[in-house]
């Protein structure tokens, strides 16, 4: 990426750790009330990538689209269960949004040279 990190750059990367520890939060716990603060983040990172003319966000946008596609699949996916109870191939489907989002956010991370 770019030599020099701008504000905006360094918000998103900001923004991409604290979606990484959620990440790992639920990993660890399982505890999906989590997603309300991962969507909290998600909607930061897209709104300072999407307002941006930084070549640093406009090089990451195809994995940002894995992170807000997979999100929204999954909020969706939530949204079909009945009384709250998760049944196995919600689990299942999940699961999956869950480590595409984390796979896009290491990708990120590779990209802008954290890891």
């Amino acid at each position: 990426m770019e030599n020099e990190i701008t504000k905006e750059v360094q918000e998103f990367i900001d923004a991409l750790t604290a979606l990484s520890a959620q990440l790992g939060n639920i990993f660890r716990s399982g505890d999906i009330s989590i997603l309300g603060e991962m969507n909290t983040t998600i909607k930061r990172m897209y709104r300072i990538q999407h307002g941006s003319t930084q070549s640093a966000l406009s090089n990451i946008e195809e994995e940002c689209k894995v992170i807000y596609g997979n999100f929204d699949m999954m909020i969706a996916v939530l949204r079909t269960t009945e009384e709250d109870e998760i049944d196995r191939g919600a689990q299942k489907a999940i699961g999956k949004f869950l480590h595409n989002i984390n796979e896009a956010t290491v990708n990120i991370a590779a990209m802008f040279g954290l890891i």
